[in-house]
């Protein structure tokens, strides 16, 4: 059994699995509450850096993603 394979899927296919991660999501949010806000910063930073490294990956000169 091969698993890992090509897939395509439909828009609402699409839509369900955004859906159910956005609720695991929340779901571990939840449940992660006193963990998250006890180091907020820390994760502040980490989403920062990461935004920002993705905006410089994008829209750095010489790019195709302008």
């Amino acid at each position: 059994m091969k698993f890992f394979r090509n897939y395509t899927y439909t828009w609402w296919q699409h839509s369900i699995i955004k859906i159910a991660v956005l609720a695991l999501g929340m779901i571990i949010g939840a449940l992660a509450t006193d963990f998250v806000m006890s180091s907020i910063w820390l994760w502040v930073v980490i989403a920062a850096l990461g935004s920002a490294y993705m905006y410089w990956l994008t829209y750095k000169p010489g790019t195709s993603t302008k």
